[in-house]
């Protein structure tokens, strides 16, 4: 279902939602409070498919069938609590002591959190997936239960199931990816967006792979971001979901959460390994060869190394840094594609460049092997949570495109550093124009169209000896020059003006990557 549009200065629905809830958050942390909101949003969301479902079977039940045969009461409500006949159609079962209505009638007992908590729990008793995922500690004293139940009251007004103006899976996922980046914005330090990849980054990444058919598989899948955007490009192309299977994992037992409680809201099955783990000491799926691997790793992690990881068979191409685990995750990787796999995942700049442990030996080996496909060069401010310069690498097994192999030793640059929009002073975003530029120019390349070529500035298909040259230092700006001057007719009070807004932007970035330089080194020495 498409969203309405809105009036100038008009809020949306999920602007709405965070406003209201924002306020009713009071002391809370929003760490905290993301699994208050979300948890009752899942919970509005479930009871009501389920409540439509029943609604759905009422009414096949009044109707004589065609023997003119109409069941009598205990056989009405027999089928009625027939589990199968909502599982069948990927709907919860909802006991009638957890359903929404059961809550809200009690919104402003002191006792509401407590409801909510014995909600949660028979929920979790009733559906074996969901065992161990949902939040229960609406009880606590910490958590204003006047306030939770303004929340209730809040979340009750809108409607989830299908026939509601927010009930499509679109509008309900776009609420809760909304709430997601508010959360991820409001967090500070290497938390803020453990749990959330911004959209445009994912979308992007997600249309350069075209995850059609195979094994999908993020190794720090946070919310699950990456799952949501596969499934939509595989329906939005006409594909069909039962086509690509899911596997992830994540260390954070509450992002993990998140995870289990995105996924079965879009009903999208996924393994996400018995609990939450360490990707590098407690593997979930040391057997998986994935045809596909999307994957946003935290930056520049320094305390990732165990004894056990010695002689690693991940650490093919050289055994990372134990400071420094960019290339811990590259190699990892390559070690879970299958023989015709790609991966695409988002790593800090320092990875295209350092010689650090060990780290230049390692992006030699990969350049060698001919394993990188293409790097791409972002612009700043895409990330809610880190000012670090970024990029996107993709690496390939299967550097093949309509039957031939892709550039004998050559490795596409894309510099994308100077699109994207700014949605606030602080953020900025992909268009769709900006997204389908560089996926198109990536499959233009690697499958010999005839469309593909060079374009200063831009895009550079380099060779290995260019590479070398450059001792494989992979930052796009070395390889795709300065993009054609054109014709000079800007009047020069108008080139002042600008020039000075830009400098005084610059000043501002700089300033901004000081206090991230600092940040990084009292986190260093402390």
């Amino acid at each position: 279902m498409a969203k309405k549009p809105t009036k100038k200065n008009e809020q949306t629905l999920e602007q709405k939602l965070w406003a209201t809830a924002d306020k009713l958050r009071g002391n809370q942390e929003p760490g905290q409070y993301k699994h208050v909101v979300l948890g009752l949003i899942f919970l509005k969301y479930i009871s009501d498919r389920f409540e439509e479902r029943r609604a759905e079977l009422k009414e096949s039940l009044s109707n004589p069938d065609s023997d003119g045969y109409i069941p009598n009461e205990e056989r009405r409500l027999k089928f009625l609590e027939d589990r199968d006949e909502y599982q069948k159609r990927n709907v919860f079962w909802v006991p009638a002591n957890a359903r929404w209505q059961q809550i809200q009638n009690q919104a402003k007992s002191p006792e509401v959190g407590i409801i909510i908590d014995n909600a949660m729990d028979v929920i979790e008793k009733e559906n074996p997936s969901l065992k161990g995922v949902l939040p229960k500690d609406y009880a606590r004293d910490g958590l204003d239960k006047e306030r939770l139940g303004g929340l209730v009251d809040l979340i009750g007004s809108i409607g989830f199931g299908e026939k509601d103006d927010h009930g499509s899976d679109d509008v309900l996922g776009s609420v809760y990816e909304y709430f997601l980046g508010q959360f991820a914005g409001k967090e500070s330090g290497k938390d803020a967006g453990a749990f959330y990849t911004p959209r445009s980054i994912v979308r992007l990444l997600v249309e350069m792979l075209e995850p059609y058919k195979g094994r999908v598989y993020d190794p720090a899948c946070g919310s699950g971001g990456m799952f949501v955007q596969s499934s939509k490009f595989v329906e939005a192309h006409g594909g069909n979901l039962n086509d690509i299977s899911v596997y992830g994992q994540e260390f954070t037992d509450t992002t993990w959460k998140l995870a289990k409680m995105n996924l079965a809201l879009r009903g999208i099955e996924a393994d996400l390994g018995a609990k939450s783990a360490d990707s590098f000491t407690q593997d979930q799926h040391k057997d998986l060869r994935a045809d596909f691997i999307l994957a946003n790793p935290p930056f520049n992690v320094s305390d990732w190394w165990s004894p056990t990881l010695d002689d690693d068979p991940r650490w093919k191409y050289g055994t990372p840094p134990q400071g420094n685990a960019n290339f811990a995750w590259v190699q990892h990787f390559i070690h879970h594609l299958s023989p015709k796999g790609t991966a695409g995942f988002v790593l800090a700049n320092g990875s295209l460049s350092s010689n650090s442990g060990g780290e230049g030996e390692i992006r030699k080996r990969l350049i060698e092997e001919e394993l990188v496909d293409c790097i791409v060069a972002l612009p700043d401010k895409l990330f809610f949570n880190t000012g670090i310069p970024a990029c996107l690498w993709f690496v390939s097994k299967n550097r093949f495109g309509n039957g031939h192999r892709a550039r004998d030793g050559e490795v596409l640059f894309i510099d994308a550093r100077k699109m994207g929009a700014l949605k606030t002073r602080r953020l900025r975003e992909f268009s769709d124009e900006d997204i389908a530029k560089i996926a198109d120019t990536y499959h233009a390349w690697r499958n010999h169209d005839g469309n593909y070529e060079d374009i200063a500035g831009f895009v550079k298909s380099a060779s290995f000896e260019e590479i070398e040259k450059n001792n494989f230092v992979l930052t796009p700006g070395r390889y795709v020059g300065l993009e054609e001057a054109e014709l000079d007719d800007e009047p020069v009070e108008d080139k002042i003006k600008r020039l000075t807004s830009e400098l005084l932007k610059e000043f501002e970035r700089g300033r901004e990557l000081e206090e991230e330089i600092s940040t990084q080194i009292g986190n260093f020495c402390g």
